[in-house]
């Protein structure tokens, strides 16, 4: 039989990298150190941080000695219990959990890229090893998806968990929404407020959203699914055109990740691109820099998950969290297994449904809607509804597909790239969430 924490037993912890989530996690331990040993027993102590330049000024007060520039000495200290990792990307961090693990040091990490990437090995490494690797803070920041999904779901037959994870581009998105500025001018925006990079193609071209969406369909769905799986489209494209049009038809368009079990089939769809969500869909009410995440299952229907995906505090919290299960566990001798993964395929993008707003500039003239019509037709594509903006040379064409193969629409576009009677296609949208 497991036994108790001993009361005050003290779980010495090192922290790879002290950064905003590193340091407001110092604060958070430091501001909950009295209620933490009050529920569990157990008293959280910052033993080690390790950080690149220890002259650099900082938002904590550590005690002398506790900085230090080699992160190895630290996952190798038999004195420190526990590891947690906020430095990003995949090496050095993936060799310092490894080494950690080894060490039968539990881990807890909020890197993304680099779970994304050889994260089945490090769980199956932590499973061998007997000791926890959490990662709640990896995929939505404050939002406690991760523990959900692994737990409170872990019998449930989930199809499919969709949302808005990156919060750069849902606060870019919400400015064309609602203030009508373009790309440029909200990213701009968006940079001067802090909620962009200086550099921001990991957000806006969809691949810190693919990493999170591989994550999620690895954990919901059992299956190794990594980061070069994912389909990934960003907002880059998208127009204050876009924009209006979809608000005058009654959705708001959203970067949105996608995992979705194939029917009943192994088979598994993972893909990131901007979508037209109906204005009565909960992710559509999601402003600013929120997340929220929806999921659907065969016995609990559908469940969704609100909050900030981002940020020191939020993202702390959740690391924080993680920090005190892996602490009562490591203290009680066991620890939560994440089980195995299976591989599956994953379909292609090609091969994915979905209803589409296609825009099309052509020449207000006779036979022009004729012949598109019957490019659509000739590929098996549907029309739900089609109307037309503007006349003679400035005349464009929005149809909106019932459901439709990707590949089917991509051909239609493909077509009209080559008609006379096409100017230019002007945008393509998925329609999600009917």
């Amino acid at each position: 039989m497991a036994q108790a924490p001993q009361p005050n037993s003290v779980v010495r912890i090192g922290i790879l990298g002290c950064g905003n989530v590193g340091a407001a996690l110092v604060q958070l331990i430091e501001r909950q150190a009295a209620v933490i040993t009050e529920r569990t027993g157990i008293t959280l102590q910052v033993a080690n941080v390790a950080v690149r330049n220890i002259s650099r000024d900082r938002e904590v007060n550590l005690a002398d000695g506790v900085l230090t520039r080699d992160a190895f000495a630290v996952v190798n200290d038999p004195n420190i219990d526990l590891i947690v990792e906020v430095i990003g990307g995949i090496e050095p961090a993936r060799e310092l959990i490894s080494t950690a693990l080894a060490n039968g040091k539990p881990v807890i990490t909020a890197n993304k890229e680099l779970l994304a990437n050889v994260g089945h090995d490090l769980w199956a490494q932590s499973d061998a090893a007997g000791v926890d690797l959490l990662f709640e803070a990896a995929v939505a920041g404050g939002i406690p998806l991760i523990r959900a999904l692994r737990e409170s779901l872990r019998g449930e037959p989930v199809t499919r968990v969709m949302g808005i994870v990156n919060g750069t581009t849902n606060f870019i998105l919400t400015k064309m929404t609602e203030e009508g500025a373009d790309y440029s001018a909200a990213l701009s925006e968006a940079q001067r407020l802090g909620f962009a990079e200086r550099d921001p193609t990991a957000d806006v071209e969809g691949f810190d959203a693919g990493a999170k969406a591989a994550i999620i369909a690895s954990i919901a769905f059992g299956a190794r699914v990594v980061a070069g799986d994912v389909y990934h489209e960003g907002i880059s494209g998208v127009t204050a055109a876009d924009i209006s049009i979809a608000r005058r038809l009654g959705y708001v368009v959203k970067l949105l990740a996608i995992a979705e079990q194939v029917g009943d089939s192994p088979t598994v769809a993972v893909r990131v691109h901007p979508a037209m969500v109906p204005l009565s869909h909960p992710l559509a009410s999601v402003r600013d820099s929120y997340n929220a995440v929806f999921v659907e299952g065969d016995a609990v229907g559908s469940l969704m998950f609100y909050g900030r995906g981002a940020g020191g505090f939020p993202t702390a919290s959740a690391v924080l969290g993680d920090v005190i299960d892996a602490a009562v566990n490591l203290r009680k001798g066991t620890h939560g297994t994440i089980g195995s993964f299976k591989r599956v395929p994953v379909m292609p993008i090609d091969e994915t449904s979905s209803q589409y707003l296609i825009g099309l500039d052509v020449e207000d003239k006779p036979g022009v809607l004729h012949a598109i019509t019957g490019v659509f037709a000739n590929h098996g594509v549907s029309i739900r509804a089609a109307e037309q903006e503007g006349i003679g040379v400035d005349a464009r064409l929005v149809f909106i597909t019932h459901l439709a193969r990707e590949a089917d629409v991509q051909a239609c576009l493909s077509e009209f790239k080559k008609s006379p009677a096409v100017k230019r296609t002007s945008g393509l949208l998925r329609v999600i969430g009917e």
